[in-house]
């Protein structure tokens, strides 16, 4: 695969000028581990649905990595080959990734609530070369899912199946045998691993085109954002980071996967979200960290209310992807002994602005933090001049840590030639520079931290026979955020209820979280004289109730 990063060159020579860029990968991290921890409780993976916990010390850790590097290279996958991955937060993600940072392969994680629709395109646009999944997950059977897809994927080679206990499962080609005693080994795993500017990661995002973008991100773009992440935390050594968000998102990829082992930390895996189990987790591993969006942190005060339960070593909990509540703040704070942290960030830089450990509570749900060291912010007008403080415009970020652009989407990277990123958001600056985002100028609801492609939903739902128009526009939730509502006029003598609509949906293969959860029938949408639906009316009908 032709990896096409090309904002990382021009700005390269500044970033490491500037110390921003170290120059270090995650090999070198993990080799740096088991040369002085080797013995040091490394992961700890809990599987929720069968009550089991899996453990590996650095040392294991990283024979594992070689391990399922040298099988990985067996199957055929080298230097810069696309090593999709649609797993939950299992320990055979984690070693995935370090596998394939050691001989040069390229990750893509995908989220396990994706379906063949969303799959398809990704698959097919990174060229995946091997794909690995679970047997079944939540009751849902991916091997079948997966093997369906393959067929019509020309560069898919190999199904990889975690728990399947045939011929092509994750144990029996990549974990039981020995592959790092074969006399080949040390040269499979010394010839081709990446430098620092190489791509470690494609992610996608959705965006506003009605199709993903491939967000690429090399060691450098990564660790420039986790380092000082966590020093501003007071994040280190003697941390044991819980993680139940998924690490197909960048908050688990990169501060439940890559920042422990930069930190020479502890990381604790949970692979479904249960706040019960999470506060029986916190209090086993004795986590002190964890990130997730805001239900997560409501589910986590409600049940530890309820069940007067203590977790005493849990420090801090950052909370981004969603405004928080201000009531949400003052009942965690009551509840947990913990200090609440905001966070704003994107999948193309990782979390940019923090607010500070010290600084009052308002700030958490009055602000989304101030920048990282590294990070540049400003807000702009319409004609790209910057605005003085509390003004409302565009947000533009100029980060060390900002992608190295779409993956065969140059045209999209949204960045001038001074390195500025036109991030697609609403906000405000203060004047002692803490951010604040209004809005999104992109069509994209976010849902319990989940983006939900609006346009890919709408051009759905138009292949209705029963639907003349269609808008997704967001409705307000106390746990979630926001949910998507579906607007539509219905074609002449039709009509259409919301089951129907999420059957429809259902039949082409979308994932569940995209599937809008109200309805609204009208006669006509608000318009402009183009033609164009004004979704901006809609949100303020939707506010006001009035649709």
């Amino acid at each position: 695969m032709e990896f096409d990063a090309v904002l990382l060159p021009p700005r390269r020579a500044r970033m490491v000028a500037q110390g921003l860029w170290h120059d270090r990968t995650i090999n070198d991290a993990l080799d740096a581990c088991v040369a002085q921890c080797p013995d040091k409780l490394a992961l700890s993976a809990y599987r929720v649905e069968t009550g089991t916990v899996t453990r590996f010390t650095y040392r294991e850790m990283a024979q594992m990595a070689d391990r399922i590097a040298v099988g990985l290279h067996r199957l055929g996958v080298r230097q810069n080959d696309t090593v999709a991955c649609q797993l939950p937060n299992w320990w055979q993600f984690t070693l995935t990734y370090l596998a394939c940072s050691r001989i040069g392969a390229v990750m893509n994680p995908l989220m396990h609530i994706f379906r063949e629709h969303e799959l398809n395109f990704m698959l097919q646009h990174g060229e995946a070369k091997l794909l690995i999944v679970p047997q079944v997950f939540r009751g849902f059977d991916h091997a079948h899912m997966a093997t369906g897809l393959q067929a019509h994927l020309p560069h898919l080679q190999q199904v990889v199946v975690v728990g399947g206990g045939g011929p092509d499962s994750f144990e029996a080609l990549l974990t039981t045998p020995e592959w790092e005693k074969e006399p080949d080994a040390p040269a499979i795993l010394t010839a081709h691993r990446p430098g620092p500017d190489d791509i470690t990661q494609v992610i996608y995002t959705s965006g506003t085109t009605g199709e993903p973008k491939g967000v690429m991100h090399s060691a450098n773009t990564v660790v420039a954002n986790i380092l000082p992440y966590a020093q501003r935390l007071g994040l280190g050594a003697q941390d044991v980071v819980l993680m139940a968000s998924p690490m197909a998102h960048q908050t688990g990829f990169m501060y439940g996967l890559l920042m422990p082992i930069l930190l020479q930390a502890s990381a604790v895996l949970q692979d479904i979200w249960d706040a019960k189990k999470a506060i029986e987790v916190i209090q086993a591993e004795g986590a002190t960290f964890t990130m997730a969006s805001t239900p997560f942190l409501s589910d986590l005060t409600k049940t530890v209310a309820e069940a007067q339960a203590r977790i005493p070593t849990l420090r801090t909990f950052l909370c981004a992807g969603a405004p928080i509540p201000s009531a949400l703040v003052e009942r965690a704070r009551q509840v947990l002994p913990t200090k609440i942290i905001s966070a704003w960030g994107m999948t193309e830089n990782g979390a940019v602005t923090l607010i500070q450990p010290d600084d009052d509570d308002e700030r958490a749900f009055n602000t989304d933090g101030c920048p990282l060291p590294g990070v540049e912010i400003k807000v702009v007008d319409v004609d790209g001049n910057a605005l003085p403080p509390d003004q409302p415009g565009r947000l533009m970020l100029r980060a060390c840590s900002n992608f190295g652009g779409y993956l065969q989407r140059a045209h999209l990277n949204g960045t001038d030639a001074d390195d500025w990123f036109d991030t697609g958001d609403l906000a405000r600056i203060d004047a002692r520079g803490y951010l604040r985002i209004t809005g999104r100028s992109k069509d994209v609801i976010i849902r319990g931290g989940e983006n939900i492609p609006v346009v890919e939903i709408e051009s759905l739902l138009y292949r209705h026979p029963a639907i003349a128009l269609a808008a997704i526009v967001a409705y307000p939730d106390e746990r979630l955020g926001e949910r998507a509502c579906a607007v539509v006029v219905p074609k002449p003598g039709q009509s259409i209820d919301l089951p129907g609509i999420v059957e429809f949906l259902k039949a082409q293969k979308v994932a569940l979280q995209y599937i809008p959860e109200r309805l609204v029938v009208r006669d006509d949408l608000p318009s402009t004289p183009s033609g164009k639906i004004q979704k901006f009316r809609l949100r303020e009908m939707m506010r006001n109730s009035a649709l």
